[in-house]
């Protein structure tokens, strides 16, 4: 950009500038250079050659014996020569340091910094007298014309000439926000060749700071976290609108509790679902699945013999140890819930099936099998010290929180340290270029499904022990809408392969936080379906939006 005003500093002013630095850190750069020829740079080639040749498979046994040990016998030197030469480099180092502290920002990016602020404002003149010189040229086009055809191309030209005028205001925008962000980076560049790439903890996030600002963009923050914006500008307005209605405070220590040990079971089934949207799919039965754990459950920890029957026969688990009963009530849980969610998957992934219609089925056929099992009662409590076994309080704390805690570190480890968890973001992102490099999308298909049931089966059995029973089919209806749900708002896509185990957590407390609060509130059970509802749909346009951008 032309020398318009005094205050803008052409390419040549800004090299003249940064200049003096140069020379003086380059100089000392220069000396070090020299101190770590024989010491540090050399230790950093000996070790790289000594890694290179035990990886050599062309060199026999003795031959690499002979050449590592000749390696270390010239690593101790160099490593000798560097331990001489550390103080006087550090000193040196320190020496530049100081010097870049007291005149870099002082005597180049301030100046820099000044610069680009006048050349907005240069940038945005120009393009308003562009547009005047435009719109003047555009009526006096106009005046001359009489066809409607010939107006109207007219117009369209017009059109297409502000949107360069646009276009050339973005790009000096950015070539002015690219000259800030260098003239920044510029003193940690020298820094890195003085100290090697070591920086210090605040240098680093200074660092990401810059870059943040540098690469950001108001479309893509809102799209990643306006649904989260809104929800808690809601949530603050429920905190200040429970108080006045009923008279009591909302965030509470003990309604904190509340929502956790509410949540805790829930993140069980959402940690589960999650996978399968990954897989660009969905799980309909889940809320059957927990009807199915509860009932399950209930019937092996009741307390004393079962008074419903199962298909006419009344089970009677008192004979076994509470212990004994605990561990397999689990055990039957994850098994029946894995047993239908394989079922789904093979249909899935062997047919092609879409999982709305092979979980549709199950959700059926669960619902089916345990309403007509068991006439569609409720089984009543479980043994009242069961609970306290598995999620005890103490000093007041539900320990069912770090069961859900469990969960989300064990799922978040195999979503992302194992090639089981690669291969589910492959697959979902692309299942035909996985297919083609080598991995079976039959069975990361069938594994996510099973992973899930085997999560389901947990939550169930983990909700049972929190609600002391009272197991029905009728149990977790609708559950599968809040897994889904809480997915969706976290950030987990239903284009495939995109989602993250920290935004299943934050959807499950958006969810469950919310509808908590609305209870507080009294607001109808209906009317939070119709909160619920809004939610999803803004959530799922969003997702959409983002998608749409990407491609």
């Amino acid at each position: 950009m032309a020398n318009e005003n005094g205050t803008i500093l052409t390419a040549e002013q800004e090299m003249k500038l940064r200049q003096p630095i140069d020379d003086y850190v380059g100089k000392i750069q220069a000396k070090i250079d020299s101190l770590r020829v024989d010491g540090t740079d050399q230790v950093i080639s000996l070790q790289n050659h000594i890694d290179t040749v035990k990886r050599d498979r062309v060199y026999t046994r003795e031959e690499k014996d002979a050449q590592i040990a000749k390696d270390r016998a010239e690593l101790e030197k160099a490593k000798a020569v560097e331990a001489k030469n550390k103080d006087e480099i550090s000193k040196l180092i320190s020496e530049a340091e100081a010097y870049l502290n007291e005149h870099f920002d002082k005597d180049y990016y301030q100046k820099v910094k000044e610069s680009c602020v006048e050349e907005k404002i240069a940038a945005k003149a120009k393009y308003e007298r562009r547009v005047a010189e435009l719109e003047k040229e555009h009526q006096a086009a106009i005046s001359k014309l009489s066809d409607n055809k010939e107006i109207k191309d007219e117009k369209y030209v017009h059109k297409n000439r502000l949107f360069d005028a646009k276009m050339e205001l973005e790009k000096d925008k950015q070539q002015i926000k690219d000259r800030k962000h260098a003239a920044y980076t510029y003193k940690y560049h020298l820094i890195d060749l003085l100290r090697m790439s070591k920086f210090t903890f605040m240098e680093t996030r200074a660092q990401k700071w810059e870059n943040y600002k540098y690469t950001f963009n108001r479309r893509t923050f809102l799209l990643q976290n306006g649904l989260y914006i809104a929800i808690i500008l809601i949530f603050i307005a429920l905190c200040i609108i429970t108080p006045i209605v009923k008279k009591t405070p909302l965030l509470t220590y003990n309604n904190v509790l509340n929502i956790l040990q509410q949540a805790s079971p829930r993140m069980f089934l959402a940690l589960g679902v999650a996978g399968l949207i990954l897989l660009t799919g969905t799980d309909l039965s889940i809320g059957r699945m927990v009807g199915m754990g509860m009932t399950t459950a209930t019937i092996i920890m009741h307390q004393g013999i079962n008074t419903g029957s199962v298909f006419g026969h009344v089970f009677d688990f008192t004979g076994l140890p509470i212990g004994v009963r605990v561990i397999f009530a689990l055990f039957v849980c994850v098994v029946l819930c894995t047993f239908f969610t394989a079922i789904a998957g093979f249909f899935t992934a062997k047919f092609k099936m879409h999982p709305f219609i092979s979980t549709m089925a199950n959700m059926l056929v669960i619902f089916g099998l345990v309403t007509y099992a068991t006439k569609g009662v409720s089984f009543g409590a479980i043994e009242p010290t069961i609970p306290s076994m598995i999620i005890p309080k103490i000093n007041g704390f539900p320990t069912i929180i770090l069961w859900a805690l469990a969960a989300i570190v064990i799922v978040w480890f195999i979503w992302n340290k194992t090639t089981f968890g690669k291969n589910l973001y492959a697959v979902g992102g692309n299942p035909e270029a996985a297919s083609v490099s080598g991995i079976s999308v039959f069975r990361v298909t069938v594994g996510a499904f099973i992973m899930a049931g085997i999560l389901y089966g947990f939550g169930s059995w983990l909700e049972c022990a929190r609600m002391v029973g009272s197991g029905s089919a009728a149990y977790g209806q609708g559950w599968e809408m809040d897994a889904i749900a809480a997915c969706v708002v976290g950030g987990v896509s239903f284009t495939g392969g995109i989602g993250k185990i920290s935004g299943v957590v934050v959807g499950v407390f958006i969810f469950t936080a919310l509808t908590y609060s609305l209870t507080i509130l009294g607001i109808d059970t209906n009317l939070q379906f119709v909160f619920s509802g809004i939610i999803i749909l803004v959530a799922v346009t969003l997702d959409c939006l983002k998608y749409v951008q990407k491609k």
